[in-house]
């Protein structure tokens, strides 16, 4: 059990009960009785018991004791909801009479800040594209030995060639997924790289408003947090995009593999006639799905730094205008809930065995 609560990822955790929240304020209130009785105490128990197979007693604990603490967390969150609406709103009054007279001064920080996150983000996205088209390349030069040695397979007889197709076959997979999972590594370090960016320039940001909130200060601040959760998800949105990009080019080029594996099972009477189409076609279908993921791909870091633009555009009408959406105190509520979690599953023990 030494090492149990480490495998508990705290964001897992809290995404569960955050999407059951959501769900909650989107639902009827018949089905909401069976979602609360068995939809998240179904998905806290798979995550549970995936990351911690050989700690079930831990598993058991935290399960009993998390699903409590969700059902309480909820009931404070729906009264705290509308409390924190208003506040904001009150701060956000508050803060746009404070900033009215430096209202120059607000708009030329923000609009420093906006272009000096241009200028820092620019670098990355033309990376981000570099990366891809990189790492595309070295994929497609990797395969394209595969498809020369299937077309000379076919010269041998049937049966050498059935003989030796599944692990053809097999070793072809190998190099789709390591090329995959190399092309992952190079791109996911960007993401990370570009969050940090993004939080400097919001820090960068409070320095050079801060001198004008005077005594609103915690309302500043808390729009100012608002603004580092939006981009945060936008950071992440960014990560699970080239992730998913990069394991959906992995569904497109594991069906090739897998034909080799039914040619080899089918009558080796026929098997040459099965096979001259797939490695005539092999290196063309092989570039197609990879020129579509390049395509596909390579703009991401661009439309990331427009997003994040937007958001501070978005907050520089909020500052300007005194009025909040629904988005900034469900942000907020969003943020408090991934810090309860982290805390609970900070001090949650493993029960004691006897």
């Amino acid at each position: 059990l030494a090492g149990a609560q480490a495998d508990v990822n705290p964001d897992e955790v809290a995404s569960v009960i955050w999407k059951y929240f959501t769900e909650l304020g989107n639902n009827a209130k018949e089905t909401v009785d069976g979602l609360q009785q068995s939809e998240i105490t179904k998905q806290l128990d798979t995550l549970l018991q995936s990351n911690l197979r050989s700690a079930s007693l831990y598993a058991e604990d935290l399960q009993r004791r998390l699903m409590p603490f969700a059902t309480d967390l909820q009931a404070r969150l729906v009264q705290d909801s509308q409390r924190l609406k208003e506040q904001i709103q009150q701060e956000l009054k508050e803060l746009q009479a404070k900033l009215a007279p430096y209202a120059d001064e607000v708009h030329r920080q923000i609009g420093t800040n906006i272009r000096e996150l241009q200028a820092k983000i620019s670098p990355y996205a033309e990376q981000l594209r570099s990366r891809v088209d990189r790492g595309t390349g070295e994929l497609r030069r990797a395969l394209e030995p595969y498809a020369s040695e299937l077309r000379g397979r076919l010269q041998d007889n049937a049966d050498s060639i059935q003989a030796s197709l599944s692990p053809y076959a097999d070793r072809l997979q190998q190099q789709i997924d390591g090329g995959v999972e190399s092309l992952k590594e190079h791109l996911a370090p960007l993401a990370d790289d570009l969050k940090a960016q993004v939080e400097q320039s919001v820090a960068e940001l409070r320095r050079g408003l801060s001198p004008y909130a005077g005594q609103v200060q915690e309302g500043l601040n808390r729009q100012l947090d608002s603004l580092t959760v939006q981009m945060d998800k936008v950071a992440e949105e960014l990560r699970a995009r080239l992730a998913a990009s990069s394991e959906e080019l992995r569904a497109q080029l594991s069906p090739l593999a897998e034909e080799l594996r039914q040619a080899a099972s089918g009558e080796a009477e026929s098997l040459q006639q099965r096979l001259a189409p797939l490695a005539q076609q092999l290196d063309q279908r092989v570039g197609q799905t990879l020129e579509a993921f390049r395509q596909q791909a390579a703009p991401f870091g661009e439309a990331f730094g427009q997003q994040l633009v937007q958001r501070l555009q978005e907050m520089k009408l909020k500052l300007d205008s005194g009025t909040a959406g629904v988005e900034d105190h469900l942000e907020l509520l969003e943020k408090e809930v991934r810090e309860k979690v982290a805390a609970f599953l900070s001090t949650a023990q493993p029960p004691a065995e006897n």
